[in-house]
């Protein structure tokens, strides 16, 4: 190896840092921090979500108990005792001793252990709207011992019914029906039921949960569209089309036999009158297919009961639909319906809620052409600020041998049918007149 590499490399060697043995190496900042972070990680972080864990399961139940009230008192007590301590004030230290004996007191009421069986029956979870909901509140006392009275809470939406419980004895049942009305369509929850124990001052109060939530559905009002509406829907079964086909329902003509024609459709009669084979030609029939598109822009609408007179008249279309094992289709501008049941069609539309924001009738129509491109009949409910020039762009989109009708609701409106094009237009007033609104489709 020549002199020349090796002064390289002892000039490499004497450029590195060098520090003696027992001076500290300074580190950088970041670096620092990094090894600080690290320290943190392995030694802090897990003691301080036992401390967390600890709070949420000891100290969070307990601050739940008091009340505003009770933070006052316990606030007023402390600065009254430090007031007194400072400045002499024994007015102000016997204040303090005051609130903290109501405090003491506040938590004799509220000790003990609640041995309780409870029972919430809903006796049906879907009504419609105008229908009273009625339910039940089953308590048993399973304690060896009687218990005092206490108060029992049923949270119901936003509201709260409070049933009281009376002296109870061991084994002792007590039962209580509670009504709920129903005024709009919503889905309601209703508990879980609590019981409370508060003192008189309702400095604390300590809840205990009993059941779970229950969800009430409150259906649209819906009609039944039987005799002649019924009928008019049923009419719009096996639509006929112009497309000819050699085998199908409508009759349409006879035409001379083609080799590969079915013989059970040769017409025998003609064939002996003419000398010459002679077979049956149809007309082609399209399977039922409803399909309704529900407008929830709010902005199409003059009031709010508008759109839910919308909503029932469409829940009635596809009810009766359903109730005929016809193929349905329902759209808004929020998505599809859910259409398997009767059941699952009401309980979409009772989540249905009203939007400005979310598409007009026409650009729902288009949507609905391409969602549903082989149906038969199409139903366009809407509100009555939709003009004519917007019907009749909405109609565009509906493909050509398609029954098209638009319904429009406006509440107080008398029943009236007009046409624009195609497109039949019905004005909705009430819901019980959708059944006359129907007959004057065919009228």
């Amino acid at each position: 190896m020549s002199m020349k590499s090796n002064a390289g490399k002892v000039g490499k060697f004497l450029s590195r840092p060098f520090h003696r043995e027992g001076t500290p190496t300074r580190l950088h900042p970041t670096s620092l921090w990094r090894e600080a972070g690290k320290v943190a990680n392995i030694y802090v972080a897990p003691v301080w979500a036992k401390v967390i864990a600890w709070c949420k399961r000891y100290v969070t139940p307990v601050l739940a108990t008091i009340s505003t009230l009770g933070f006052v008192v316990m606030g007023a007590a402390l600065v009254l005792w430090i007031l007194g301590a400072v400045f002499g004030w024994q007015e102000a230290e016997i204040a303090a001793l005051f609130a903290v004996l109501l405090l003491l007191i506040a938590i004799a009421f509220i000790l003990g252990k609640s041995m309780y069986a409870v029972k919430l029956d809903m006796a049906r979870t879907r009504v419609a709207v105008g229908d009273n909901a009625v339910g039940s509140i089953a308590v048993a006392n399973t304690s060896p011992r009687t218990v005092l009275p206490a108060a029992l809470e049923l949270p119901v939406g936003q509201a709260t019914a409070l049933f009281h419980l009376p002296r109870m004895h061991a084994g002792q049942v007590h039962e209580d029906l509670f009504t709920i009305p129903t005024t709009r369509r919503a889905v309601i929850t209703v508990g879980p039921v609590r019981s409370v124990r508060t003192d008189p001052l309702q400095l604390l109060r300590r809840q205990v949960l009993w059941t779970d939530p229950t969800d009430l559905y409150v259906h649209p009002r819906t009609t039944a569209l039987d005799g002649p509406a019924a009928g008019f829907l049923k009419d719009l079964e096996g639509l006929t089309t112009k497309d000819l086909s050699s085998s199908d329902i409508a009759f349409h003509a006879l035409r001379d036999y083609v080799p590969g024609d079915d013989r059970r459709h040769i017409h025998w009669k003609t064939t002996a009158r003419t000398g010459k084979l002679m077979v049956r030609q149809f007309e082609e029939t399209r399977r039922s297919h409803m399909a309704v598109a529900l407008s929830v822009n709010t902005d199409e609408y003059v009031h709010d009961d508008d759109l839910e007179l919308a909503i029932s008249a469409a829940a009635s279309l596809g009810r009766q639909a359903i109730k005929e094992n016809r193929e349905l289709s329902v759209i808004t501008q929020r998505g599809p319906i859910r259409c398997e049941t009767g059941r699952n069609l009401l309980d979409d539309m009772t989540r249905l809620q009203g939007h400005s924001r979310r598409g007009t009738s026409v650009d729902l129509a288009r949507t609905l052409s391409d969602a549903v491109p082989n149906a038969s009949a199409v139903f366009f409910v809407v509100g009555s600020k939709v003009t004519p020039a917007q019907l009749r762009s909405a109609a565009a989109s509906v493909p050509p041998g398609v029954r098209a009708f638009a319904v429009r609701c406006y509440s107080g409106a008398q029943p009236a049918r007009a046409n624009i094009a195609d497109l039949t237009v019905l004005t909705l007033g009430d819901l019980d007149d959708l059944a006359i609104v129907l007959r004057k489709a065919v009228a």
